[in-house]
């Protein structure tokens, strides 16, 4: 048996001492703060916007908000589209109704620049079958303050009116209704993933008190963020896409940590500790871990921070958040309510029953397999009341050693395969399109898009400031027509020294020839008494991409080198943490190959109901990777970190890496599945980038779990041998002093003793422990 050094317990053993000491008090705490938080979080949704994929600090930011203060009729956000049925928008009768609605518009508080076809007599306002016509208007203030106003005006406008029928449509509209929607399958999700959740927890643990031990860790965790978030929207824009990432995280993390502490709880009152002792020795070696991947998964996600886009950084306030919330329920609530348990941990087995006909069933059969419970105990990767993973991944482990180049090649070429697609991604903006085919305002939009001339809503809008002369504005409009790709100009419109010309791109809004033009636009000289700026959904596009091309290298470097940081604090190894980045990065492939496979080049679309626009929302594989990579952390973690334990303890590099797929390769599939069904809950919403992130990321979380530490991490380790484990000597000794490590105390190998024999069993049926087969003896 190696010599162990005993260090000093970390720091976690000051409130394991709280909670095993006072754990009814902690309880109460904790149900104090969950009923504060319900309180402050409460209409947190309606306090969040559907925006922000504007950089706020980017030129055509600055530009929209000149012209919305100085001209507003050219930032139209309300469209009211006037359908005259038969008689034609030019009928008398249809233009009188049209004149009412108008002026009525006008004298409503909150609107401004408001024009119509029958005002202005524009052909782009009017259809080109001459039934449809458009009023337009302007909503101010802020989102919240826009749905407001949009809310009070619907009842007033919407429907039928006299000779005609009104719909609403408009930037407002579309993200008014969008947050609608969100909220609408955010709780439909939660209706469909916690009693799906609750089921297959009762599968995985066996145990009915078990499973609603992480179901309560995740419920305050989510009820905590939206206090959270309800605190950060009286400061900053905050995303309502977010609250799905709270859900999603909330339930699936929680899960995550639950399973891992109750499993190694169970394995010490199985191995014949007391119930304290169980919780203290737990939250030294799982807890620890616990900890450890809750800040590589925080880290992850505050990457997200740099972005200037507030839909990026609303994820990361979220994220962040229910991440921290989580571990700190699973570390404090769940050892308090497993001191107050105790052995009733394991109290209504609903699978007692089949196990005793399953045995009686079998009587002639190996005693050792049913003593073991692999497959028959759990019906998720062998993770159940029997707390032990099972022979079969010690034996996947093995066999896939004996054959690592083969799986290490035909793996890593597999996932890039599937990831090839990703090389075709094309970049756009969200639209109405994201909505469902039924939504009012995307009906609103298709009418105008495919019925109006032109390319309404995708001009380009030239803001001029500075005393220029008359000479310096009719030479510039003269470059601007010189330009390839521009259709038509029209102006300039001039306010005192603020002027602004529209430009009509030819090809689609946001196409490469508009894109392209907008950086023409932006490299044109004019004249030096005029300041020039570029704006409309092109010119949005473009700095969008811009803003995340500069400082998506800051956020890879964050994720990288935090990541390397603190998987060597974990493991003391240079290659583990550089091994731990490319496979994690390997993983996610899958998602991003089929989110243009799907998404972009509208493969499925019927049958998961999304209308393909053809390109990608430019922030969401920035997103996704950030919680993708750091749930794939999670389970990296939760791996490694026991290899790390059995080979401080035996030094066979081999041995470690089958035990450490022996005891947590169930549990990680287990969490795998769950946190999946969580996200393809999310998945059913009907917004098409909401749909994305739950689907994309519960195929990354399945890849990850079933063939990157199924198969890949044995490969590559057992290519690596004993030198995965290596660190020169200054490296060595920082982590002495300063590493983390599962086990109870950083351990000191000397020469490698063998794996202790396997307890038979008959040994552990006489006994009653439910403990892994193959744990080696309690030192």
């Amino acid at each position: 048996m190696p010599e162990v050094n005993r260090s000093a317990p970390p720091p976690v053993g000051g409130w394991t001492r709280f909670v095993t000491a006072r754990p009814r008090l902690a309880l109460l705490a904790a149900l104090v703060i969950t009923a504060l938080a319900v309180f402050a979080g409460s209409g947190v949704a309606d306090r969040m916007g559907s925006g922000g994929w504007q950089a706020p600090d980017a030129e055509s930011t600055y530009a929209t908000e000149v012209l919305a203060r100085e001209f507003p009729a050219s930032q139209p956000n309300l469209l009211l589209l006037v359908d005259s049925g038969s008689a034609g928008v030019d009928d008398p009768a249809v233009a009188a109704e049209a004149a009412r609605l108008t002026e009525r518009l006008k004298a409503e508080p909150g609107i401004s620049g408001v024009g119509s076809y029958w005002e202005t007599a524009s052909p782009a306002l009017r259809s080109e079958d001459g039934k449809e016509a458009i009023i337009a208007a302007r909503i101010g203030g802020d989102e919240k303050t826009a749905g407001e106003t949009l809310d009070r005006l619907a009842p007033a406008f919407a429907g039928e009116r006299g000779p005609v029928t009104v719909s609403l449509g408009g930037p407002v509209a579309v993200q008014h209704e969008m947050q609608t929607i969100i909220q609408e399958d955010l709780l439909r999700a939660e209706l469909i993933a916690l009693p799906v959740t609750l089921v297959l927890l009762v599968m995985v643990f066996g145990s009915a008190v078990a499973a609603m031990l992480p179901l309560a860790v995740g419920i305050v965790a989510i009820l905590g963020t939206n206090a959270v978030l309800r605190g950060l929207t009286e400061f900053t824009d905050v995303s309502v896409f977010a609250m799905n990432l709270t859900t999603a995280l909330g339930l699936g993390l929680a899960i995550d940590y639950a399973l891992f502490i109750v499993r190694r709880f169970r394995e010490e009152l199985a191995a014949g500790a007391g119930t304290r002792t169980a919780v203290g020795t737990t939250l030294r070696t799982a807890g620890r871990t616990v900890l450890f991947s809750a800040l590589t998964v925080a880290v992850s996600l505050s990457a997200m921070l740099v972005f200037p886009q507030y839909f990026l950084r609303s994820f990361a306030y979220a994220g962040i958040a229910v991440v921290l919330l989580a571990a700190a329920a699973a570390l404090i609530l769940l050892p308090a309510a497993l001191v107050l348990l105790g052995p009733r941990i394991n109290a209504l087995d609903l699978r007692r029953v089949l196990r005793r006909r399953k045995k009686a069933a079998t009587a002639g059969a190996d005693a050792a397999g049913a003593a073991a419970g692999d497959p028959g105990a759990s019906p998720i990767a062998g993770v159940g009341a029997d707390a032990s993973p099972g022979r079969g991944w010690a034996w996947l482990g093995a066999w896939v050693m004996r054959r690592a180049p083969v799986f290490a090649i035909v793996t890593t070429a597999g996932l890039l395969l599937l990831g090839l697609p990703f090389l075709g991604v094309k970049f756009g903006t969200a639209d109405d399109r994201q909505l469902p085919a039924s939504a009012e305002s995307r009906v609103v939009q298709e009418h105008i898009r495919d019925g109006f001339p032109g390319s309404p809503g995708g001009g380009l809008e030239v803001l001029t400031e500075g005393q220029g002369s008359p000479a310096d504005h009719a030479a510039l409009k003269d470059r601007i027509e010189q330009l390839p790709g521009v259709l038509r100009v029209d102006g300039p419109v001039a306010n005192g020294p603020v002027a602004y010309y529209s430009v009509l791109p030819k090809g689609e809004a946001v196409g490469e020839q508009a894109q392209q033009l907008v950086r023409d636009l932006r490299a044109m000289p004019s004249a030096s008494s005029l300041d020039t700026s570029v704006t409309g959904t092109a010119a949005v596009l473009v700095d969008s991409k811009d803003a995340i091309a500069d400082r998506l290298p800051w956020a890879l470097a964050i994720i990288v080198v935090v990541t390397l940081l603190l998987v060597f604090l974990l493991t003391g190894s240079v290659l583990i943490p550089l091994q731990a980045v490319v496979l994690n990065a390997l993983s996610l492939t899958a998602m991003f190959g089929a989110m243009v496979w799907v998404f972009q080049d509208g493969n499925l679309s019927g049958l998961l109901a999304f209308t393909s626009t053809g390109d990608i929302e430019t922030t969401l594989p920035v997103l996704m990777f950030c919680v993708a990579f750091g749930l794939s952390m999670d389970y990296g973690v939760f791996l490694i970190s026991r290899i790390k334990e059995e080979y401080d303890r035996t030094g066979d590099h081999e041995h470690s890496v089958t035990f450490g797929l022996r005891h947590t390769g169930g549990l990680i599939t287990a969490a795998a599945v769950i946190l999946a069904v969580v996200m393809v809950a999310i998945g059913t919403s009907r917004v098409t980038n909401t749909k994305m992130l739950g689907l994309g990321i519960a195929l990354a979380v399945l890849m990850d779990a079933m063939v990157v530490r199924s198969l890949l991490v044995p490969a590559v380790m057992k290519l690596m041998g004993r030198s995965t484990w290596w660190a020169p000597a200054p490296l060595r000794a920082f982590h002495r002093r300063f590493g983390l490590s599962e086990g109870e105390a950083a351990p000191a190998v000397t020469p490698a003793a063998p794996p202790d024999p396997e307890p038979t069993a008959e040994a552990e049926e006489i006994s009653g422990a439910r403990r892994d087969i193959g744990e080696p003896a309690r030192r």
